[in-house]
């Protein structure tokens, strides 16, 4: 299954194919050793990581992510609380910051990781988003979700996120209308990012921006050394990988 998916590629005329995974992790408090495995499986060169650990020594538990996942950190954690983007030795970091969205009463704080990345002659706007409980507050945040990704100035762009909205929801379809959705553009392994048993849904999701070329999206199976039961035990949440071919920068 997953050699059916392009892998990692710098192209003669400049363009890239960059593969992308977006994966929940539940603050690392299940098998670290199964998270990790199920990331190296995926063979990404770019993790959008969604509760990713933000409190008492949390930047140590972001390096012991990227390094048994074979990655390094790029920016997030604590400081977008949550959201994380780690990447290989592949991507040029050429910008990053973490922002802080508008806090409801009661609610948790939320906010983003982003980052831009070099791939050969192609640059890519990268979001890791965890979106509210709340419809109303979600809502908000995904506008405000497109309004940073316009403002990285990068000439393509990929959010990865756990949008806690299905399609159909408000604000899963905002993202939908102004961005590509990977999995209805180019499906490719399974559709739902809950884990078997649980209800079915797909909360999960990556979206690419104009102009980049989605060659397949969805949740891996069949993952070289990885079990069934590693991805019951690494998280809550299955992953979300994406192949995607970005076009050279002008």
């Amino acid at each position: 299954m997953l050699e059916d998916l392009p892998p990692s590629l710098t192209h003669p005329d400049g363009s890239a194919t960059v593969r992308l995974l977006s994966y929940n992790v539940r603050s690392m408090r299940d098998d670290v050793p199964a998270l990790t495995r199920v990331i190296r499986a995926c063979a990404p060169d770019v993790v959008c990581v969604q509760e990713a650990p933000r409190f008492f020594r949390w930047r140590k538990y972001a390096a012991r992510l990227a390094r048994e996942s074979g990655l390094v950190v790029v920016t997030g954690g604590a400081t977008a609380s949550g959201p994380l983007i780690l990447a290989d030795l592949r991507a040029r970091v050429l910008h990053t910051e973490d922002v802080l969205l508008p806090r409801t009463r009661g609610l948790h704080q939320r906010g983003f990781a982003t980052a831009v990345l070099g791939f050969g002659d192609a640059r890519l706007g990268v979001i890791s988003a965890h979106l509210s409980m709340s419809a109303a507050e979600r809502y908000e945040q995904s506008g405000l979700l497109l309004r940073h990704l316009a403002l990285l100035g990068a000439p393509h762009t990929v959010v990865g996120g756990d949008f806690n909205d299905n399609p159909g929801g408000r604000a899963f379809d905002r993202l939908a209308a102004a961005l590509q959705d990977g999995w209805e553009t180019a499906p490719w392994g399974g559709r739902f990012t809950s884990r078997p048993g649980d209800p079915a849904q797909r909360i999960d999701a990556v979206f690419a921006g104009e102009g980049v070329e989605v060659l397949g999206c969805g949740v891996p199976a069949g993952l070289a050394g990885v079990t069934p039961a590693d991805l019951r035990a690494a998280t809550d949440h299955l992953p979300v990988l994406a192949a995607l071919r970005v076009p050279a920068s002008a």
